[in-house]
């Protein structure tokens, strides 16, 4: 039996709403994100992360009381480095660099709009 083709190859992009995009992108430059387009005065901005993007959206309705919807994984080439970069740009990561039970090294940060980011790599095994 020939192995089934997954319909869906990979995630493209995944967009964040914002209340402040110049606070949103300081935070993401901070963490050496590469910008594409937009900026801290536009409306819509893209990161490259990788073959995909991260992109944040100002949200012209803006409530800074909505809860957190969930979390995105980034895997990085050196998890504890981000998360030192992380600490000297003076962000407060929610987590310490580990080791999980589920093969991976990673640390949680939320980003200004309550966006939980988890940094992470697999584990050599």
């Amino acid at each position: 039996m020939a192995a089934q083709r997954e319909p869906v190859e990979s995630i493209s992009a995944v967009t964040l709403l914002t209340v402040d995009m110049a606070e949103a992108v300081a935070f993401y430059q901070e963490l050496d994100f590469h910008l594409l387009y937009g900026g801290h005065e536009a409306p819509f901005t893209s990161f490259r992360v990788g073959a995909g993007y991260l992109n944040l959206q100002l949200d012209s309705v803006g409530s800074p009381q909505r809860a957190v919807w969930g979390r995105v994984v980034l895997w990085v080439d050196d998890v504890d480095a981000m998360y030192r970069r992380a600490v000297t740009a003076g962000f407060d990561p929610e987590t310490s660099p580990a080791d999980a039970p589920w093969g991976e090294r990673y640390f949680h940060i939320h980003d200004p709009d309550g966006h939980e980011l988890s940094f992470a790599r697999p584990l050599a095994r």
